[in-house]
């Protein structure tokens, strides 16, 4: 199979960089994928593809641009130029572009593949219908939030002409065939980025890390979790160090800079700015605890799945998908209060006061990211793309059969 992956690829600083470094790196490993055609966004330094283990041939193409209007022509190039037997594609609402346009016209392109006859999968990691518009960023304005969810639906049924749309959560499955009618949803679950060695939950000499991982400014703030510290140094005499780790998020630039000038007098307190990849084993090992200082959700926490691959504790509030993976994959944390900084205080207190307590949670979520690997979720897709080429020499589509005869092809 000569499989094309539509995705933003490091060093890019697009959402889903990091997912679509792990699919490759695990695809490239699959003896079914003879070739990797990476349909890439432009960046200034080489993509980054020199993998430690043997693997298929990686063919780098960077065609696209984050909003750039001429993205579904000059994908839809690169993919005539390619010539795969199947495409996959990496997405989110705000893929290709923050600009209403752009982003729209990128997640147009599911639909050409499939009227050209390319057996192709969509993995769309979060939907419209489970975002609150208003806390991810997007607006305010109620008509405008209607407007939003009219458009995403039009949308949605362009990405849902894919042979297989799959989805993270088991619960988007439901939504999706129960508003659009549709059968070709498949739960593929997100899976963990590595599964290293065990780790020995030891942490190192010096203050306990406490840290937050992600892009910041929308759904995702760190006052909260610098607050928390603050009330806990004031109680305890627990050493801590806040880190912050990541950029801020497109829609909110310099939202960190201002943090940075409200909390310069906080001390002990470090902003780490882009994290390599290289860098990331590192900085989960070293930390004491992972916070999750959201107030809403958007999708599966690619987050919450590296801090398992590195058996941390983590801190998370009970609200939405966070709650979900929690109850379907096995994780375990300290829950609290979104929108309370001395709930959050006493569920880190709790973690770092009892250390057999902090290396359970860590163990248990070892074991959860160990349980669904990279490699068995890229095994998942190549299941996929078989059953629609199967279906297709068939003269069936897999969106006509049921779920049993799915399973059955």
């Amino acid at each position: 199979m000569k499989l094309a992956i539509v995705t933003a690829y490091p060093p890019s600083k697009v959402t889903l960089t990091e997912y679509g470094y792990y699919l490759v790196k695990h695809f490239r490993l699959q003896q079914e994928v003879t070739e990797l055609i990476l349909i890439t966004d432009y960046t200034q330094q080489p993509k980054e593809i020199d993998f430690e283990e043997e693997g298929c041939k990686i063919t780098v193409k960077e065609c696209w641009k984050f909003n750039s209007y001429k993205n579904i022509y000059t994908i839809n190039k690169a993919i005539s130029q390619s010539k795969p037997d199947a495409v996959l594609f990496n997405l989110q609402f705000l893929k290709f572009g923050d600009k209403k346009i752009p982003a729209a016209l990128g997640l147009m392109l599911p639909f050409i593949c499939k009227t050209r006859g390319i057996p192709t999968i969509s993995l769309l990691h979060n939907i419209l219908e489970k975002v609150d518009l208003e806390n991810a960023g997007f607006t305010k304005n109620r008509f405008l939030q209607w407007a939003y969810n009219l458009i995403g639906t039009t949308l949605m049924r362009f990405v849902l002409s894919s042979d297989i749309l799959a989805v993270t959560m088991s619960k988007y499955v439901g939504i999706l065939e129960e508003k659009y009618k549709v059968r070709n949803v498949a739960l593929i679950p997100h899976g963990s980025f590595e599964t290293p060695p065990e780790p020995s939950f030891e942490l190192p000499l010096g203050p306990k890390k406490v840290m937050a991982f992600g892009k910041f400014g929308t759904y995702k703030k760190v006052e909260i979790l610098i607050d928390a510290v603050e009330l806990i140094r004031k109680r305890s005499n627990i050493d801590i160090e806040i880190v912050i780790a990541g950029t801020d998020s497109p829609n909110t630039p310099g939202y960190l800079d201002a943090i940075k000038e409200k909390y310069n007098d906080v001390e002990q307190l470090t902003f780490t700015g882009y994290v390599a990849e290289e860098d990331v084993p590192m900085l989960f090992g070293d930390s004491a605890v992972t916070v999750f200082p959201y107030t809403s959700t958007t999708g599966s926490s690619g987050v919450l799945h590296q801090a398992g691959s590195y058996g941390n504790a983590v801190a998370l509030p009970d609200l939405g998908d966070l709650s979900t993976l929690v109850q379907e994959e096995g994780y375990r944390g300290e829950f609290f209060d979104a929108y309370d900084p001395s709930s959050l205080a006493n569920a880190i207190e709790k973690i770092l006061y009892d250390e057999q307590y902090r290396v359970s949670l860590g163990r248990a979520n070892y074991n959860a990211a160990c349980s669904l690997p990279m490699s068995s979720i890229t095994q998942m897709y190549i299941d996929y793309f078989k059953a629609i080429q199967k279906a297709k020499a068939n003269g069936f589509k897999l969106n006509d059969l049921t779920k049993e005869e799915k399973v059955a092809v």
